[in-house]
This record gives structure tokens, C-alpha cells and sequence, in this order.
């Protein structure tokens, strides 16, 4: 099962760019988006220009549809869908589907402020996942998603520059661990080792890309049972900054399941 997940940034902006093309040209299985910032109907006519059309999906629209927004696609029918969790049902942020019988999780978590009520919203969201996460860990499930937290130092290029603000707060961390801790695998981090990067994140700014000044915000989580099955990890950055379609990269990861 090939499983890509990507923050499009705009999904009608990444199809303009020729994101979502280069999606459908890896032969995925599954694809989950996150900042997807369209409708049911807009994110359906791009899957039918780049020959998805017939794929089947699960999306939620954010109150906004401007922002957020997450999805689940597949070329075979989507099983016990689930939108949002406890106290953000409309945020745009959570789908939850089985495909086969893999549960895929799509999430996309507040970018936060250090000491204000957004960081608040975001830990807040972080406990919810949790709980979903505790409910999966003995299944075949992975979440993946933007996360908006570098895990540790090895996933940020500015460490200095960032303590302190929200993406690299100990107490965002501090989920992360726990998550470890209870069997799930950030498989991406897995299959690098302990090496910087590699990353997700740069800003359409300056010279973040070239320089590769990023931020390693984008993860795949496998529960036991699939990490185990991990058997291929890569991040789909961009050749160059003129072929970026989105602010982020794929990451893409083969399981030997379903």
C-alpha cells in the first residue's frame, strides 16, 4: 500500500502548479491532503482532470472553506468515515477512514502562538488525537498530517532562532513523546535516523528553499502493526524552487499490507 500525504496548500493552487498530477503520477493507494481550501465540488473537479474522478472520498470542509480542510482519497470504497473530533466536529481539521483494513487518519493541527488562546485551541486538538490515537494503536492505522511541531532539534534547521514559539514547544513535544511511547512510529524519522532533516516545511520567502532552511512538520505515525510493514520512506521535495506546487512536501511511504 503506497500512502502519500501532502499539505497542498490550496488544492486548486497545487493542481495549477502541477502538484496534483505529480500525486497521481506516484501510483498511490491512498492519498491524504490536508489545507485542501475547497469544496466537495472543487476538490472533485481537480481529481477529475488529473483522472481520480472515480476515486472515492472523504473530506471536511473547515467553516471556512478558504482554510483548513482535510480528505481522504482512494481508488476503492472508503469504510467507517469519521469527521473532525470532540469539540472541533467543524474545524476542518480530522477524517478518519478505513480503506481495506488500514484506518488512515488525515489531520491538520493549529499553527498556535506561544502563550496566547490559539496555542491553547492547538493543545487542546493535541489531546484529542491522543485519545483517537490510544483507541488505533492495536490496529493497522497510521496518521499522517502537518502537525505543526518539529519533534526535536533535529527537525528544525533554526533551532536557536525558534525556541520559545509555537512548532517547538516542549509541551507540543511532549505529545509527540507519548505517542512514542505507547508503540506508534514516526516512520519517516525511523527510516532517516538521526540526521537533520529531512524537511517539510520552507518558506515561500527568501532564500528558506535553496538554503534548505526548513521546518520538519509533516509525518506519517504507523501503529505497531505498521510500522512493521514500512517498506519504503521518501519526501517528495521539489527539484527546484520554480517546480515547488506547495509550501510543503509529500511524504510518501510504501507499506508491504493490504
Amino acid at each position: 500500500m503506497r500512502l502519500i500525504s501532502a499539505n497542498v496548500n490550496g488544492v486548486r493552487a497545487a493542481h495549477r502548479r502541477g502538484g496534483v498530477a505529480w500525486i497521481a503520477e506516484q501510483q498511490p493507494d491512498v492519498v491524504a491532503l490536508q489545507e485542501v481550501r475547497a469544496t466537495d465540488a472543487q476538490l472533485r473537479a481537480v481529481l477529475d482532470d488529473v483522472g481520480m474522478g472515480d476515486w472515492s472520498v472523504a473530506h471536511t470542509e473547515a467553516a471556512d472553506a478558504g482554510r483548513a480542510g482535510v480528505a481522504i482519497l482512494a481508488p476503492v470504497p472508503l469504510t467507517d468515515v469519521r469527521v473532525g473530533l470532540p469539540g472541533f466536529e467543524q474545524a476542518g481539521r480530522w477524517v478518519q477512514a478505513r480503506v481495506g483494513d488500514v484506518t488512515v487518519a488525515s489531520t491538520y493541527v493549529h499553527t498556535g502562538e506561544a502563550g496566547g488562546p490559539r496555542e491553547e485551541e492547538k493543545l487542546a486538538f493535541l489531546d484529542r488525537i491522543g485519545e483517537r490515537m490510544s483507541e488505533l494503536v492495536a490496529e493497522k492505522a497510521v496518521l499522517t498530517g502537518d502537525l505543526n511541531i518539529c519533534h526535536t532539534a533535529l527537525d528544525l534547521r533554526n533551532v536557536k532562532g525558534n525556541v520559545g514559539k509555537s512548532g517547538y514547544l516542549p509541551q507540543e513535544q511532549a505529545h509527540l513523546d507519548r505517542w512514542a511511547a505507547a508503540g506508534w512510529r514516526d516512520v519517516v524519522r525511523a527510516d532517516a535516523g538521526a540526521v537533520d532533516g529531512p524537511y517539510t516545511w520552507w518558506s515561500w520567502r527568501g532564500k528558506a528553499f535553496d538554503n534548505d532552511t526548513g521546518w520538519r512538520i509533516d509525518y506519517q505515525w504507523a501503529s505497531p502493526v505498521m510500522a512493521a510493514a514500512v517498506t519504503g520512506v521518501q519526501v517528495g521535495r521539489a527539484p527546484s524552487y520554480a517546480e515547488r506546487w506547495s509550501d510543503h512536501a509529500a511524504v510518501v511511504v510504501d507499506y508491504g499490507t493490504g
